[in-house]
């Protein structure tokens, strides 16, 4: 599923339609890239458990996707996924309004998703995709589980 970048042919992807509101403008500026408060409560549950890690990472060079949580000498890398913007099948809601442009855009990231999920594990990583809705203390006892799985893997 992973293709070398420079064969690609380049994609032009529809510009976004203007907010329908100006409370829909400003709620859409205060989406963060990262530090969102579901990441932040995870990567507190981890460093409570005596994990380090890299924060908002891309694991393997020349790639283009970012982890938010690295583990660089145990090769795993975490994803905290929004349900909205990568279509939680819990609790995504579609859109009423501009539907025609993120129906499109939702695919495209869960196609993304799917294929840096495949792009880690070709490299030899472990990837793990946690919802944001995942009570943060059961989603960091999974990370330090595959963390410590996949170390003792390593010292085999």
């Amino acid at each position: 599923m992973a293709r070398a970048m420079e064969s690609a042919a380049p994609q032009f992807l529809p510009k976004a339609p203007p907010a329908s509101s100006v409370n829909v403008r400003s709620v859409m500026q205060g989406n963060r890239k990262r530090d969102t408060r579901p990441e932040m409560a995870v990567r507190r549950a981890v460093h409570r458990l005596g994990l380090r890690y890299r924060v908002a990472r891309r694991p393997l060079p020349g790639q283009r996707f970012t982890a938010d949580l690295v583990f660089p000498a145990a090769r795993v890398a975490v994803f905290i996924d929004g349900c909205f913007w990568h279509g939680c099948s819990e609790h995504f809601t579609p859109p009423r309004t501009n539907a025609s442009y993120w129906g499109p855009k939702i695919a495209r990231n869960q196609a993304r998703d799917v294929a840096a999920m495949a792009t880690l594990r070709a490299a030899g990583w472990v990837g793990l995709r946690i919802w944001e809705h995942e009570p943060p203390d059961s989603a960091a006892r999974c990370i330090a589980k595959t963390v410590r799985d996949a170390q003792g893997l390593q010292g085999a």
